[in-house]
Formats: C-alpha cells, structure tokens, sequence
C-alpha cells in the first residue's frame, strides 16, 4: 500500500498579532540571512509552545512542532485534542491554505477540503453553480461535475434551493452542499473538520456512512478532526493526539481515546465551587446545585433505571421570572438528555432581595442512558436572555445493573432525549 500522505518534521510559526516580523530592518534581515546568505532562519530559534492558557514571553508562538507521521492510501485517521492543539492549522496545512515554516508536506491525488461553514463557495452564486466552481477548482471537467450532479444535489437535501444564493442559506444547508461537493467530486484525499457539527444528527450519520464508504469501498484516504469520540470510534482506523501544536500520540484508536479522556480535567469528579465562581450577572445568580436521589440521598452513583432530583439555589437582589435547565452530556461530549422548565411551561418567580430560592425538580421516569459518566451543565434564563451558566457543575456515574447486563433491554442511541419532568420551589 502506498503512501497517501507525508508529513516530515513540519512546523508553523506566527507572530501573535501580525503577519511580518514587524519592521522593514527584521524583514530584510530574514531574507539576507536565509534567501541570499542560506543560513538558517534566525526566527526559527525562537518562539513558545502554544498553549492558549498561560501568558508568554515571547512574540512567537508554534501553532504546530515537528509534526512527522505518514498515512496510507485508504486510511481513515483522526485528529484529536482540545481546543488551539492545532487541528485545525494541521488541516489547513495539507490544503494549502497557508504555508509551512519549516518541514514539507507530501500529498499524492486531489484533496477535498471542508474545514469551516462555506469553504470555497461564493456567496452570490447558486449551490449549483458552485458545485461546477468547486469541481473546476479540484481540477475536473465540466462533464465530470455534471455526471455527479444529480447525485451531489441528492445527497445534500438542498433541492429545493440548489438555484438559490448561498448567501441564504443557513449554516447547515451550506454544510451539507460543502461535504456533498467535497465527497462526491472524487479526491483521492478527504480533509473534514469539525464542521459537521453543524448538521442535524440525521445528516451527520449519513455523512459518516458517506466517508466510511469513501475510504473502504474506494479506496480514498479521510482525515478528520472531531471532538465527538462516538464518530471517531466508528470511523477510524488510527488517532492522532494534538497537545499545545505537538504530537502526544499516534496509534490504535481505541488507545487514543482512552488517552484523551483520561487527560480531559472536564471529566474528573470534583465538586464544583459556587461561592468562587465568577459571577458574569449579580443580580439573578445560581448559588448552589446538586443531585439526589428518589429517597433524597445525595450522590454520584446511579443505575440506568433510577429517577433523579435537581436541587438549585438561586439568590436574586432583583425581581425575575426564570426558567432553568438541566443538561446531559455523554464522555464523548454528546448530549444525551435535557431538561428545561420552560419547554413545560414552568417559571419561577423570584421576589426582589429574596436571598436564596431553592427550586427542587423531579423525573418522572428512570434515567433509560447507557453506564458511564456524564457530566451535567446548568442554566438559568429570563425569556431568552441567559443570566447564569455552569458548565460541569455536577457529575455523575451510570453503573451496569444484572437487568441491563444480561441484555434485557435495549437503550436508544438518540442523540436527545427529553424527560418527563416536574417542578417546586421548596
């Protein structure tokens, strides 16, 4: 099997806040020394890690570091890593979008690129005269584009404004007709970010189905950055870890994730402190919260066929009529579950200086997800202003009863699931 793609030693270098070194003399400077002189590029010796969460000392930052690794010819390969690891840049590396500072980058066959909402399309033009646009820009004939039209305008679901201006349609459409040009029109390589997020969880199933078809039955290689572990599990065949623009790891998949997620600080079991939260409105604030329960008992330990209790504490120095949410995500950070107050109609309404309102909710039915460990947001709004936010504010473990080991039930998949439920200021 041939090499698809090659990157040996690559790096890229910005300078934070602007595109040259700055003054005429430093630019001069690089290019005497390395274009005329050819000795090595003195900003080459310099710069940081990049890691967006401290402040540095330096003006250069490596967005990528010695990137090295090869991908064969229908393999399906996975960026991961949190945000600012370099994803992205990799991406745009391989698509030419911009240049690296240092190391080549090999590629053998056509690259389909779809790295952000729009990629390529021209926003006065029509989805179909942009699909032409993008086959011409790939290198392919009129008649080669047309021969796949049918099928690019099928697969997208945009028939009915396909002679409309991409300029009106919304991100999801505009998704949809970018991965429908970018994985019909042929390239021997796949470049996917985290785009399909975008889509509805229809398209994003359909557009998986498309890739691992893409891969296995033609033969083309697919590289794709996600942040949903689920659709990297099932797609690809090796990972790649990004940490601060350099290599953490590259291997079996099942291996990376596991990576991944031990090192995601999101996931650890801590309690989450209130009373140092900064308070973006101190006026209507979330004060405390926690989960029991049916007999009460706080905890962090449930089976998939218990009925769970959300206690807020809510302190207002102002009148408000509020409603409040609950929300699920899975280690893969996939929303599993939802609970909001005003989907059923519920608010509340807090009394001016009423100290702290404790509003206690209750399922009306078991839990009916998968064991693991979830992660619960919370949030509090007026109308559809958004007053308070808390990401992580409590965790919680699903465990494997006997009556969901032995295979007796057969939990949903859904993407969201929303509960019965019902609620009382106490």
């Amino acid at each position: 099997m041939s090499t698809a793609i090659e990157f040996d030693h690559v790096g890229k270098q910005y300078r934070l806040g602007l595109v040259s070194t700055k003054t005429l003399s430093h630019d001069l400077d690089r290019w005497w020394k390395t274009a005329v002189l050819k000795k090595e590029d003195p900003y080459l010796k310099i710069g940081e890690t990049n890691d967006r969460t401290t402040v540095g000392s330096s003006e250069y930052v490596w967005a990528l570091r010695d990137i090295d690794f090869k991908v064969e010819q229908g393999d399906v390969v996975g960026i991961i890593g949190k945000n600012g690891a370099g994803k992205s840049t990799l991406l745009k590396l391989l698509s030419k979008v911009t240049g690296p500072t240092v190391g080549e980058i090999r590629a053998r066959g056509r690259i389909g690129s779809l790295l952000e909402v729009g990629t390529g399309f021209h926003p006065e033009m029509t989805g179909r005269e942009n699909i032409f646009m993008n086959g011409a820009i790939m290198g392919m004939t009129k008649a080669e584009v047309a021969r796949k039209l049918d099928e690019i305008i099928d697969f997208s679901g945009c028939e009915r404004y396909i002679d409309t201006p991409v300029k009106r349609y919304s991100s999801g459409m505009t998704v949809r007709l970018g991965f429908a040009v970018a994985a019909h029109l042929e390239p021997e390589i796949l470049v996917v970010d985290e785009v399909l997020a975008v889509g509805d969880a229809e398209f994003q199933k359909k557009a998986i189905g498309k890739m691992q078809d893409v891969s296995q039955g033609e033969g083309r290689t697919v590289l794709f950055v996600s942040h949903n572990m689920a659709s990297i599990s099932s797609l690809c065949k090796s990972c790649v870890i990004l940490e601060n623009g350099s290599i953490k790891y590259i291997g079996e998949t099942d291996d990376a994730i596991s990576l991944y997620r031990s090192s995601n600080s999101v996931f650890s079991t801590r309690s989450f402190d209130f009373e140092s939260k900064e308070r973006v409105n101190k006026d209507v604030y979330i004060s405390g919260f926690y989960v029991t329960n049916e007999k009460g008992n706080r905890t962090e330990s449930f089976t998939f066929k218990d009925r769970l209790r959300f206690v807020f504490s809510v302190k207002s120095k102002v009148k408000a009529r509020i409603s409040l949410r609950v929300t699920f995500f899975n280690m893969d950070e996939v929303r599993v579950m939802a609970f909001d107050t005003g989907d059923i109609g519920r608010f509340f309404s807090i009394e001016e200086e009423s100290g702290e309102t404790v509003i206690e909710g209750t399922m009306l039915e078991p839990l009916y997800i998968k064991p693991g460990i979830y992660r619960i947001n919370i949030s509090i709004r007026q109308g559809s202003m958004l007053l308070d936010h808390v990401v992580a504010a409590s965790m919680l473990e699903v465990k494997e009863d006997d009556f969901y080991g032995n295979g007796r039930f057969q939990l949903s998949d859904m993407a969201l699931c929303l509960k019965h439920h019902e609620w009382r200021i106490r």
